[in-house]
């Protein structure tokens, strides 16, 4: 028989099923890296191989990060990168982050795992678009490996160099050829379709204004022939939407209609600026949106119009963006952000606590195309976080524990479970050297800003 772990006596356990079913006093059993139950006390034995008391904490899925670029965690607070706008931004990293090495790669995405995971994030996907000097994705997905997070390793690809009208450096842009070659090899090798995967490959041509129109065409064609998911960067601000129409004559939208990058297996990063028939199309070919509120509020990008998009049938997940356009990687501070951002643009009744809390769950679930993570079900995935509600942080909120997570200051989660495996426990790693490897990873930043004088 697997080994079993029961979770027990939570003050809420908020299951983010069909029918948003919240059981106080209740738990969750696990058996091996599958839920065998959820439910109140007495539907659930009184023991199990590990027991876990969680009194005076609300348990919830594990959160689902959908975008992110782990490698900018080494340029967070950049100076001369913190008041600027998006291509300008870009504009001074980029030469940063051609000095970026395969152990940069690695160290900066356990970084970015661990403070995802530490705020109850078990699922993750990562966009990388850049590699200099010998990285490659397999970097990232032995870091995943290492610190047992669910992972999403998106390969990611600029072509286009500004000799050819792009933005990045030519000499940070690959061959269209190379690219595609090493997407197939990474497909091949590391992707998994199976239920419960903690590993799977996505195809990422990084923006219009950094790949050429037939590498999105290519990438679309060979990601359906393997049967994995499509992701990229849209209509992020006004100069992204400005270079679409400028250079392709059309609307961001439109522009993904035209290379084959609409349908249930896309997901596109922003979408601040799309407009209601771009909204229309999204919805009627079933593509999802990563909304990335902390991310376009630091950029100044604007406010994405989120309720429009769900209302319309639009699937949304949250991500936390690039950690140097966040500064930050927290998937439940997130979640309070895209629901008072929400609330600014257009009302205090444009998304409420649980709203945003389902879309850090079963939203990101969806556009990540699993039926597997983002609810407490049985069958589905052991992806299990709480949260202690007793601490001063949210006294005064328990009439609705549920609804505190969000309206109150986030806090790290005391329990993170990913695949049955208990990786944080009391708000503490079980099987990582938090701050031996925050000394590694400011070193190697301190290195790559150095050598960018």
């Amino acid at each position: 028989m697997p080994e079993t772990l029961l979770l027990r006596n939570a003050l809420a356990v908020a299951t983010m099923d069909d029918a948003g079913r919240e059981i106080a006093g209740g738990g969750v059993l696990v058996r091996g890296n599958a839920i065998a139950a959820v439910g109140s006390a007495a539907e659930l034995p009184a023991t199990a191989d590990a027991v876990i008391d969680l009194a005076g904490h609300v348990v919830l899925p594990g959160l689902v990060n959908t975008h992110h670029h782990f490698f900018q965690t080494l340029t967070r607070a950049f100076p001369g990168a913190q008041d600027a706008e998006l291509f300008a931004w870009l504009a001074r990293l980029y030469p940063v982050w051609s000095g970026i090495t395969p152990e940069m790669v690695r160290v900066s995405a356990l970084t970015a795992m661990a403070e995802l995971l530490a705020s109850g994030c078990t699922t993750s996907s990562d966009h990388l678009y850049l590699y200099p000097n010998g990285a490659r994705l397999d970097d990232a997905i032995a870091a995943a490996r290492e610190i047992g997070m669910r992972f999403h390793a998106c390969r990611g690809a600029m072509t286009l160099g500004a000799s050819q009208g792009g933005l990045p450096p030519d000499a940070l842009v690959e061959r269209d050829a190379a690219v595609l070659a090493d997407m197939q090899r990474v497909v091949e090798t590391f992707h998994d379709a199976a239920r419960h995967a903690m590993l799977r490959v996505a195809l990422a041509p990084c923006s219009p204004f950094t790949v050429s129109d037939d590498l999105m065409r290519e990438t679309a064609r060979m990601a359906r022939h393997y049967g994995v998911r499509l992701h990229t960067h849209l209509a992020e601000n006004d100069d992204d939407v400005a270079y679409t129409r400028a250079h392709h004559g059309c609307t961001p939208a439109e522009y993904c209609e035209r290379l084959g990058w609409l349908g249930d297996d896309v997901w596109h990063a922003h979408c601040v600026k799309l407009d209601g028939p771009g909204i229309g199309r999204f919805a009627a070919t079933g593509t999802g949106v990563a909304h990335c509120p902390t991310s376009n509020m630091r950029l100044a990008s604007g406010i994405a119009p989120v309720r429009r998009m769900l209302d319309a049938g639009v699937r949304v997940g949250l991500g936390v963006d690039g950690a140097a356009s966040n500064d930050s990687g927290g998937m439940l501070a997130e979640a309070r952000q895209a629901m008072l951002l929400a609330r600014v643009g257009f009302g205090p009744a444009a998304m409420s606590a649980r709203e945003a809390l389902r879309l850090a769950t079963r939203g990101g679930a969806a556009v990540l195309g699993r039926d597997d993570i983002g609810a407490l079900a049985p069958g589905m995935a052991a992806d299990i976080v709480a949260f202690d509600v007793s601490a001063i942080e949210h006294a005064g909120a328990l009439a609705d524990p549920v609804a505190a997570l969000a309206f109150c200051s986030p806090r790290r989660a005391s329990l993170v479970v990913v695949n049955g495996r208990v990786v944080v426990r009391g708000g503490e790693f079980t099987r990582f050297d938090a701050a031996a490897h925050a000394a590694r990873h400011n070193a190697l930043a301190r290195q790559l800003a150095a050598a960018a004088r």
